[in-house]
């Protein structure tokens, strides 16, 4: 069976879900998007979805067809039609179509298309086992806090990584690690400290990043929100990334070198269920 799909205020079958050529999300990227989990059949923090997805809009000046607030109630009726327990929801809103011209159209009417995936989100083999990342040049555009569709970069780093025999790239910039190519980018220090970049235009205000730093700091462990470089991650005790989709995944090889033991540590595992813990809960 196919799935039902969301277009412009139906609930469509995949395979009759149209989108104009002349949209502005397929020629110009003019578009933001979010990724909301579905843990035990429902939505984990999606709130935070939800507000990082009217600052990007309004960050681009641009419109949404169904008010934010309605929006929640049009995922869950998505994630009960396609039986989802465990994936996600990806939804899109671009500024509408209109005849090709770089300025923004006046009278466009905006987009917004959403649909589900079912996947394993709660046991995962990276999960289990760790993933290997790359180092690669940032070469991203300046305001990567807007959740954009432009993620052509992105995937060329992502693709980069496969063809090195890896998972991800964690992209640099002026000597220190940003983030990776759809994640927050973290290490562990030997002396037991959390390290991740701080919150700017560089990076993207990661929902799971603000939920995982708020339990471990409820844990008593140490966070120190700095720039760090490649060679400092190499040292680590540990490395790991966090995102909607991965929750916490251990990093145990960055650039061919072992990250601690070359296997998931302690602090990685321990926040992963601390957070599968608390999305349940409040889920539930």
């Amino acid at each position: 069976m196919s799935r039902i799909v969301y277009v412009n205020g139906a609930f469509v079958p995949e395979e009759d879900a149209k989108i104009s050529v002349f949209d502005r999300g397929f020629l110009f990227a003019d578009g933001v998007y979010e990724v909301s989990t579905v843990l035990d059949g429902r939505l984990i923090d999606n709130p935070g979805h939800m507000a990082r997805l009217e600052r990007s809009l309004n960050e681009l000046g641009m419109g949404s067809p169904v008010p934010v607030a309605e929006i929640p109630a049009l995922m869950e009726e998505l994630v009960a039609r396609n039986g989802v327990a465990e994936g996600m929801v990806y939804l899109q809103v671009t500024r509408g179509a209109a005849d090709r011209d770089f300025a923004f159209p006046k009278d466009a009417t905006p987009s917004l298309v959403m649909f589900t995936q079912a996947r394993s989100v709660a046991d995962t083999a990276a999960a289990r086992d760790g993933i290997k990342v790359i180092s690669a040049p940032d070469m991203r555009w300046a305001r990567r806090d807007i959740k954009t569709v432009q993620l052509l970069a992105p995937s060329m780093m992502k693709q980069k990584a496969k063809d090195a025999g890896a998972d991800d790239a964690w992209m640099v910039e002026d000597g220190f690690v940003t983030e990776g190519t759809s994640n927050n980018a973290y290490i562990v220090t030997k002396a037991g400290s959390i390290v991740t970049r701080q919150l700017s235009t560089a990076i993207l205000h990661g929902i799971t990043r603000a939920a995982v730093l708020k339990l471990a700091r409820e844990a008593q462990l140490k966070v120190e929100e700095r720039p760090f470089t490649i060679a400092e991650a190499q040292d680590a005790a540990e490395a790991f990334y966090t995102s909607a989709s991965s929750f916490v995944t251990p990093v145990v090889e960055i650039d061919g070198a072992k990250v601690g033991e070359g296997r998931p540590g302690p602090v990685a595992k321990r926040l992963r269920e601390l957070y599968i813990e608390a999305a349940r809960a409040e889920a539930g």
